[in-house]
């Protein structure tokens, strides 16, 4: 039988259907070369770009700052720490009621609602809600119980030391930068470097840290420490705060300086404030006036005067000056004194303060030796303190008879307080001026000293001899007849000068009635171990220096005599040492009295009880508190030792034993618990 089916010839649509099958299979071929040419280029031309872009969806950089270093007094007590702190952030988007969450927000961290609800809604996906929040807000921003929070630590700067030296450490910003002071300066040193990890982040973009913490001293910064005693701190913002209150000044400065090494022991600055919060305070109150701020210092810079023209050889101290009674005409000026003298020598320019026989001296001196002098002794020239803005001050050229007169008592000039206090210290020196300084030294977390400052010779400004002299003739300023009995202490001899300078006008270009009301002193005068210079800017109560500055001297001196164990220059009479010191509470040798006769108190048997020349009983100190115990000591004519702070537990030698004059008496002080 015949197969129709196979004779039959393919038709048309079957041919077609085979080419199409073949360019399908042709494409696919295509699709796939192209596929796997791709997937090639990707994976082999493309990996490090790729792997970038897929680890960006998962892993970031995290940014570790670091904790920025500390700043100490010259004992160890730290004037600026840094502690960390939660930050408060927020995802706004994740919020479900934006109005609501901002009023519960304001209401938990004592803010104000419509500004947090504002600063929320400019935010997409993060905010900032309180950055350095305290513990207490940080609970109750957590006890709301809102989606989309979040909290990180950052470092935060604290003072523990508040207002103390404020204007000296300086303060930091928000974002952890030095604003003022040191914390400006040394800013590179005290930040440290920040550190980067890498981290995940999950679904809701919350950072995960893959790594384990970082070594903290890794990322801590340099620790800085200061010549600044934090005892004679206080003590010299205390009496300096005093002094400018009780003569209703404007503002004060005072600086305390040790002549033989330039190390600053204390600055002080009135109006003080508290850089933990710095918002309180205005721009003015945190300058540190004492360092930065130059003015016309008036009648303390004589004695540098004084000095050059000794020294020079153009006077003697035997030479005599006809100070006018009081007014000499100099042109169409009239230079005057607070009262009428006749003749006077250097010794009693000084005492008294004559304008008019200072200005005698400069014309004797001559303009160029004058200038020359100055700057010797190191004005018109920044002290290098490495503080931003550090002062200069200038010294014209006196070109007219007048302004050589006139910049022979300190006007028409302008120096800074450290300036004159370091000027003054060349006198104290022995004529050596020394570089003044403010930081000892800065030490990195490894231990590695990156700077040390150590006493530094400038040069020799006038010969021993002289500064001796001149130092004596201030001795006069002091007494009696001085213009500053207020600085006379009964224990120590006292030299130093004082200032009452008038304040220039810039609107009328002439000068005003204000005044600047100054006494810069060294103590004890036989061998200085501390120059100490205050200001008070423009007083009300009273307008001179000895009345205004001179107590504050004598304030700040006691207690830094005590505090540096220093032995007292004069002889102490009983009464005097009695009325100076709180009567112990025991003698060091019991001595029987008849009911008839008044008991001696041991301060007494201290000063007096001498049973043999040159020697002295150590009294008895058990118990007392440090600072009482050392006063008493220095009464004795003993040099104290402290160890430890609080009350005294022991002492060395025993009390009642029979030592020399000037001894050292050890103390061992202790907290009781």
């Amino acid at each position: 039988m015949r197969d129709f089916k196979a004779a039959r010839a393919p038709e048309p649509n079957a041919k077609w259907l085979k080419l199409r099958v073949r360019l399908l299979f042709g494409l696919f071929l295509s699709l796939l070369g192209v596929a796997f040419g791709r997937a090639v280029f990707l994976q082999v031309f493309e990996q490090e770009k790729l792997r970038g872009l897929a680890q960006d969806q998962y892993v970031r950089q995290i940014e570790i700052p670091a904790r920025r270093g500390d700043i100490f007094d010259r004992r160890g007590t730290p004037l600026a720490q840094s502690v960390e702190v939660d930050s408060i952030w927020v995802d706004p988007s994740m919020l479900p009621d934006l109005r609501a969450a901002s009023r519960a927000l304001a209401k938990a961290l004592k803010v104000d609602a419509d500004e947090m609800a504002a600063r929320l809604g400019r935010a997409k996906r993060f905010a900032w809600v309180k950055r350095q929040a305290k513990p207490q807000e940080v609970e109750a921003v957590k006890a709301l119980g809102l989606p989309g929070f979040g909290f990180t630590k950052e470092p935060k700067r604290f003072y523990p030391q508040r207002e103390l030296g404020a204007h000296v450490v300086g303060m930091v910003g928000m974002d952890g930068h030095g604003l003022e002071g040191l914390e400006l300066a040394f800013e590179d040193e005290l930040s440290g470097q920040n550190s980067r990890m890498s981290g995940f982040r999950d679904a809701k973009g919350r950072k995960l840290l893959v790594q384990g913490a970082l070594d903290p001293l890794e990322r801590q910064g340099a620790a800085v420490t200061l010549t600044i005693d934090r005892h004679l701190q206080y003590v010299t913002e205390k009496a300096l705060a005093k002094a400018v209150e009780e003569s209703k000044a404007v503002a004060g400065m005072a600086v305390v300086l040790d002549p033989r090494t330039g190390e600053l022991l204390a600055i002080a600055n009135h109006p003080r404030f508290n850089p933990n919060n710095p918002g309180a305070g205005s721009r003015g109150e945190m300058r540190n006036r004492a360092a930065l701020d130059t003015f016309e210092p008036g009648s303390t810079m004589k004695p540098f005067v004084v000095a050059t023209a000794l020294d020079q050889g153009a006077i003697t101290p035997d030479s005599t000056f006809f100070c006018e009674n009081g007014a000499w005409p100099i042109g169409r000026h009239i230079i005057n004194d607070t009262h009428p003298y006749g003749w006077l020598a250097p010794r009693g320019i000084l005492q008294v303060s004559s304008n008019i026989c200072m200005s005698k001296i400069a014309q004797t001196l001559g303009r160029e030796k004058l200038v020359a002098g100055y700057h010797a002794f190191g004005f018109a020239e920044r002290t290098g303190l490495a503080l931003p803005g550090e002062g200069r001050g200038v010294i014209p050229f006196p070109k007219a008879e007048v302004a050589l007169a006139t910049q022979s008592y300190g006007q028409g000039m302008t120096a800074t307080a450290v300036q004159i206090a370091s000027a003054y210290g060349a006198l104290a020196n022995d004529g050596v001026l020394m570089r003044p300084y403010l930081v000892s030294k800065v030490v990195d977390p490894d231990g590695v000293v990156l700077m040390e400052n150590r006493p530094t010779e400038i040069r020799r400004v006038v010969s021993s001899k002289v500064a001796r002299q001149v130092v004596g003739m201030l001795e006069s300023v002091v007494d009696k007849g001085g213009t500053a009995p207020r600085a006379a202490m009964a224990e120590y001899r006292v030299a130093g000068k004082t200032g009452t300078a008038q304040k220039a006008d810039p609107v009328a270009r002439g000068y005003s009635d204000k005044r600047i009301a100054s006494f810069a002193g060294m103590v004890p005068a036989e061998s200085p171990r501390a120059v100490i210079l205050v200001v008070v800017d423009e007083p009300k109560t009273d307008v001179y220096g000895g009345l205004v500055a001179a107590p504050a001297f004598k304030e700040i001196a006691t207690a830094a005599m005590a505090h540096l164990a220093v032995p007292p220059s004069k002889t102490v009479a009983p009464e005097v040492a009695v009325a100076a010191v709180s009567p112990a509470p025991a003698a060091a040798k019991p001595v029987a009295v008849k009911a008839t006769v008044p008991p001696r108190t041991a301060i007494e048997d201290a000063v007096t009880e001498t049973p043999e020349p040159g020697t002295v009983r150590v009294p008895d100190v058990q118990g007392q508190v440090g600072r009482e115990a050392v006063v008493k000591l220095l009464a004795a004519t003993l040099e104290p030792q402290v160890m430890g702070s609080g009350r005294v537990v022991s002492q060395t030698p025993a009390a009642g034993s029979l030592v020399e004059k000037g001894a050292r008496v050890t103390l061992e002080l202790a907290t009781r618990q």
